[in-house]
């Protein structure tokens, strides 16, 4: 199975000099830490691919993680450290983390955590992600009363909110069950999660002065390009095309692009294409020939080859094992012969997220 290339936002930021073992705010200075691009750059977007069949994106992974960088996206995002400790920079905040950690970022709030390890050294799961975005909880708030006492916990994560001593092990025991859970009540045990975060006292991040500032951050040429990549993905996307459009070189958009997203372009691309293939592969009746065309693919065999690469499977036995899932009666059957088990949380991340 192809693993992710280590991530490049590993740097300690400019002005990490000003952090204390409580934490500091830093009114008006960007801290994104990159070693390349120095303390003051604008964060890097994060496509957030929410299944449209699913509420929600819950993940784990490792570190370095291509995510492990200064970033933001339009998602709230409920991030639990598990393994190392290090620093965190929320907003205009710098902080330290440990085992337990628990912060919710609300929409285009820039974040990261950086681990304490020596370089060269893998941790094979760092943490938690769980991501949804501002229409699925507004939705749910609209026709459920109940959920309307969410209101103050999704403001307090609009500068960041870091749950209190103890709230991390009552969220993990959730996330874990999340991860592998699925349907009806894997939605219940997320709202089990939000009520008890919204029941959980801790402290705000970011100063009052910070402000988010997405228009900004999404003029930056390269997560424009990011943007045209996830509106076009089943258009022919090339390395040249787009470089021009960003306005570097072609050998500088190389560079430049694997340093934004710690991935080359060309596999960037067909991560995008093999999520959204398996998103077509569970929700349609589409041949999985059509499916291959219709997210970009231009012929079968790069297809399968890349989707088996990615997912460890072929796109033919994903499809089968995921309806094989969903089909009580099918799996109860003695007739049917018994599969290798294939954990669903794990496909839809890929191999990119390391399981623990």
């Amino acid at each position: 199975m192809v693993s992710e290339p280590p991530d490049n936002g590993r740097e300690t930021p400019a002005d990490s000099e000003a952090e204390d073992r409580g934490g500091s705010t830093l009114t008006g200075r960007n801290h994104g830490p990159s070693g390349d691009r120095g303390g003051n750059h604008v964060p890097d977007l994060e496509v957030v691919d929410v299944p449209r069949e699913a509420s929600f994106k819950v993940w784990a992974h490792g570190y370095p993680f291509r995510t492990v960088r200064w970033h933001f996206h339009p998602e709230y995002e409920i991030h639990l450290v598990t393994e190392t400790s290090g620093r965190s920079f929320i907003g205009d905040f710098i902080g330290t983390f440990r085992p337990g950690n628990l912060v919710m970022t609300g929409p285009n709030l820039p974040h990261n955590w950086i681990s304490d390890v020596p370089r060269g050294e893998v941790i094979a799961r760092r943490g938690i992600v769980l991501q949804f975005t501002q229409a699925f909880i507004a939705n749910c708030m609209a026709v459920a009363p109940e959920l309307r006492a969410l209101g103050p916990l999704l403001e307090r994560s609009e500068a960041g909110f870091e749950f209190e001593d103890g709230v991390g092990e009552k969220a993990r025991f959730l996330l874990e069950r999340i991860l592998d859970e699925d349907g009806v009540g894997r939605l219940g045990l997320f709202f089990q999660l939000m009520a008890l975060l919204q029941q959980s006292g801790g402290r705000q991040l970011a100063s009052a002065e910070f402000r988010a500032r997405p228009e900004v951050y999404a003029s930056d040429p390269l997560n424009h390009v990011l943007e045209h990549i996830a509106r076009n993905l089943g258009e022919d996307l090339t390395q040249t095309d787009l470089a021009e459009l960003s306005g570097f070189t072609p050998t500088a958009f190389s560079r430049a692009f694997q340093r934004h997203t710690g991935l080359t372009f060309v596999r960037y691309v067909n991560q995008l294409r093999v999520n959204r293939a398996c998103e077509l592969l569970r929700v349609s009746k589409s041949s999985i020939a059509d499916v291959c065309f219709l997210v970009g693919f231009n012929n079968l065999s790069n297809f399968n080859r890349q989707f088996l690469a990615l997912k460890g499977v072929a796109p033919s036995v994903y499809r089968r094992e995921y309806r094989i899932n969903i089909t009580t009666g099918d799996r109860d059957s003695p007739s049917r012969e018994p599969s290798r088990t294939l954990r669903l949380s794990d496909w839809a991340s890929g191999p990119s997220a390391t399981r623990g």
